[in-house]
């Protein structure tokens, strides 16, 4: 795969004969819609016949999803995954497991027909269908409740034909966090005896004294033992109500992953990859802006409706733009193939076990053609 970046007068016709590929591969590729406009710095990824890589590392690939997602956009996806993560069960505090408000079932046969399994994502969803972090320090004390859990997640695995649990909690109490660990281990060991498996997601720390909600209750060590592999959450630096910044600015990636190797073994290790940008309206003001979510491919659409120029951040290794509409000022950072491949050399650079998108609603097809071409992607039998 070649990487070309779109200069003023470029045509998909022109870049079509300069680089000598088709001009349907081009539009293919990059999802580009009729009549095919391109903006100024866009990055288009270009097929090339004799650039297949050899001795390529096998890694997994784990992708998040809701059972509302497209099923075209699901069909086209699994082809390059590992695991698919259905997002998401809950659990009461007696721990009964509660199940997501749409039938996931296509979902888990759609994975079977690819070679892709399926894995119970599990968060501390209410029977209010809300997130209730209160739930997990009920449950972590709660030695009966966590056999209860245990036992009906089981059931869950075994009727579903889900390959094993992925404990998503966040914002676990301090006092937690030794109980969270434990809980994580006898879940592993509960799990691994019936040959299913627990991974865990992690936030994205940099110490193990960093201070935050966020991160205080997470020993990166401790859980890097429990559970079979870890999911490093390595975005949401820029959010929906952050100030305007990439949303995995490759610098602050790396020094998640390079204190991660040094409390987990690397073939546990999965890089977080964001599958989205976000477009805040600008002037920035703490605590009132909130910018809205939206895919890689319709922010390069944002860009060329609006006449704007997509810059570079060389530090951040992500692309961003500005714009103007109905006379209020925008600035738009996103995902794109430059971005992807700076986190794949990651992964190669540190032999990381794979990479976790979240999420997977949005289908980004040059990120997948990209990461197929640098890696094998590993189907479990």
């Amino acid at each position: 795969m070649a990487i070309y970046v779109v200069q003023s007068g470029d045509t998909v016709d022109s870049i079509a004969a300069k680089l000598q590929t088709s001009v349907e591969d081009i539009i293919y590729v990059n999802q580009l819609n009729y009549p095919y406009p391109l903006a100024v710095g866009q990055a288009l990824l270009i097929l090339e016949a004799d650039a297949l890589q050899q001795d390529k590392r096998i890694i997994n690939v784990n992708g998040y999803a809701y059972p509302y997602i497209n099923e075209k956009v699901l069909q086209t996806t699994l082809p390059y995954l590992t695991e698919l993560s259905v997002f998401s069960y809950g659990f009461t505090v007696s721990g009964e497991v509660i199940y997501p408000s749409r039938d996931d079932i296509f979902m888990i046969e759609a994975a079977k027909q690819f070679g892709t399994k399926a894995v119970l994502t599990l968060t501390p969803i209410d029977e209010s269908g809300r997130f209730n972090n209160n739930l997990i320090s009920e449950l972590v004390r709660d030695d009966s409740a966590i056999t209860n859990l245990i036992q009906n997640l089981l059931v869950v695995i075994s009727q579903k034909g889900f390959i094993g649990v992925d404990v998503d909690f966040e914002y676990i109490k301090a006092e937690d966090r030794d109980l969270f660990t434990a809980f994580v281990a006898r879940l592993r060991s509960e799990l691994n005896c019936l040959g299913y498996r627990v991974s865990v997601a992690l936030a994205p720390k940099t110490s193990s004294d960093q201070k935050g909600l966020l991160y205080e209750g997470k020993d990166y060590a401790g859980l890097g033992e429990a559970a079979n592999s870890v999911l490093l959450m390595t975005y949401e630096w820029g959010y929906k109500y952050s100030q305007p910044m990439a949303v995995a600015p490759i610098n602050k990636v790396r020094q998640v992953v390079e204190y991660a190797v040094t409390q987990i073994p690397v073939e546990k290790i999965d890089l977080g990859i964001p599958n989205y940008g976000y477009d805040w309206p600008l002037p920035y003001v703490k605590g009132e802006t909130s910018a809205t979510t939206i895919g890689n491919i319709q922010a390069v659409e944002i860009a060329v409706a609006n006449g704007a120029v997509i810059q570079f951040d060389e530090v951040a290794q992500s692309p961003f733009f500005n714009y103007t509409l109905d006379g209020v000022d925008h600035e738009v950072w996103f995902e794109d193939v430059r971005s992807m491949s700076a986190k794949f050399d990651l992964i190669n650079e540190y032999n990381l076990r794979g990479a976790g998108y979240w999420q997977i609603m949005r289908l980004f097809l040059a990120n997948w053609l990209l990461l197929e071409s640098r890696f094998n992607i590993r189907k479990i039998q």
